[in-house]
């Protein structure tokens, strides 16, 4: 199917090759949102939220609302608690490594889309060994590996020999890349990766159909699935995550829970966990050679950001929860213990540019606002009376 062809098909609709699973989770959640209605809710119905030992779903509905915003002290202190609870003290660190920017999707949001005017590169396996093998010397013992979306270009046997090379390096290896079929999930599972990050982006399938106009990412119900796939396949952990800025930034957040409660409850053995991420501005260079800034459709601040981390944090106490250097340093720094587990260190999101010895040549993905190196965010950690943690899986 060409690309015109795509343009033209049923953003519903799976394509040839895609796995289709029996399971009611995406009906549930996407109902869900559509209900949602986040300005119903009272104070009282926070205090609720607030005051409640297990937090239903509409505890969290209502802890998600602008009625909570003036609760989010006291919406902070007991997330912190509840980080408290279930992590101690400890703060996982790890970085990202960009393997290729390849990618066939045209995602108007995105710097890698396939019609942006950049620098495409792909490491070989002779050059993401040294990109790996510098990180490790940093200290870092777990690494999430990312490409562009790209069947192609990054075959899942080229993710494969990268999950491969990274175990030689690592303890955990995570994969951030295209949704793929449970047997492909395994495949990579059996070359050392341990768990998938997917964002779906915007639970909004509306919206969804006019920001990704061609490729595989335009099939929304297959990239819903990706995480349950990837439990099938035998993946030890999922995340998930919505890129808050493209719709209702509210029911997205509502329906990213819904969709990690519903996966928890079906997959109780899995790790479960949220990446946080707003839209950060992207340079759109077309063929077409006009060049423009892609904006947020809607703005997040940083305390609605707060909040709803707090949200996820008192709903699904147990869950990881990852902040990214999409933020500045001093909002990482201030929600690290409080609600996320996980932080980002040494970050690039182009590629080549950990080793010295390979030439950076691959185009960034987005502009990132924390620039500190491993060093630096462990001595922030522990300026906050908190322990970095590097790892703690062990291998028997």
């Amino acid at each position: 199917m060409d690309e015109k062809q795509q343009e033209r098909s049923s953003h519903m609709k799976y394509l040839e090759g895609m796995e289709q699973i029996e399971s009611d989770i995406l009906e549930k959640v996407i109902t869900a949102r559509e209900k949602y209605r986040p300005g119903n809710y009272t104070s009282e119905d926070v205090r609720n939220g607030l005051n409640a030992e297990e937090r239903t779903i509409e505890d969290f509905a209502a802890l998600l609302s602008p009625a909570a915003e003036p609760f989010l002290e006291e919406m902070a202190q007991k997330a912190k608690e509840e980080t408290e609870k279930h992590f101690g003290n400890s703060i996982y660190l790890f970085t990202p490594i960009y393997i290729s920017n390849y990618c066939e999707n045209h995602c108007v949001y995105c710097g890698f889309n396939c019609h942006n005017l950049i620098h495409r590169m792909k490491l070989n396996p002779e050059e993401i060994e040294k990109e790996m093998k510098a990180v490790a010397e940093t200290g870092l013992e777990e690494i999430l590996i990312l490409t562009g979306e790209s069947w192609k270009q990054s075959d899942v046997t080229y993710i494969g020999e990268a999950c491969k090379i990274a175990r030689k390096y690592f303890k955990m290896v995570g994969i951030e890349v295209y949704p793929m079929n449970s047997e492909d999930y395994r495949y990579l599972r059996n070359c050392g990766a341990d768990y998938v990050t997917v964002f779906q982006e915007t639970y909004d399938a509306d919206r969804y159909e006019m920001l990704h106009l061609a490729g595989h990412k335009r099939i929304f119900p297959y990239r819903f699935h990706a995480q349950e796939r990837a439990l099938m396949g035998g993946m030890r952990g999922v995340a998930f995550a919505a890129l808050l800025g493209l719709s209702d930034f509210r029911k997205d957040a509502f329906a990213t829970g819904l969709h990690a409660y519903y996966i928890q409850r079906k997959y109780p053995y899995a790790e479960i966990s949220f990446s946080c991420p707003r839209l950060r501005p992207i340079t759109s260079l077309e063929r077409e050679g006009t060049a423009a800034i892609w904006e947020p459709e809607e703005t997040v601040k940083e305390r609605q950001l707060l909040q709803i981390m707090c949200a996820y944090r008192l709903f699904l106490p147990f869950a990881g929860m990852t902040i990214s250097t999409r933020e500045r340093a001093g909002f990482r720094d201030h929600v690290i213990g409080m609600a996320a587990t996980k932080i980002s260190a040494g970050v690039s999101t182009g590629i080549g540019s950990h080793s010295e010895e390979v030439e950076k040549q691959g185009d960034d993905q987005f502009e990132i606002a924390d620039n500190r190196n491993v060093i630096e965010v462990i001595a922030a950690i522990k300026e906050q009376g908190l322990q970095p943690v590097m790892n703690d899986y062990v291998y028997v």
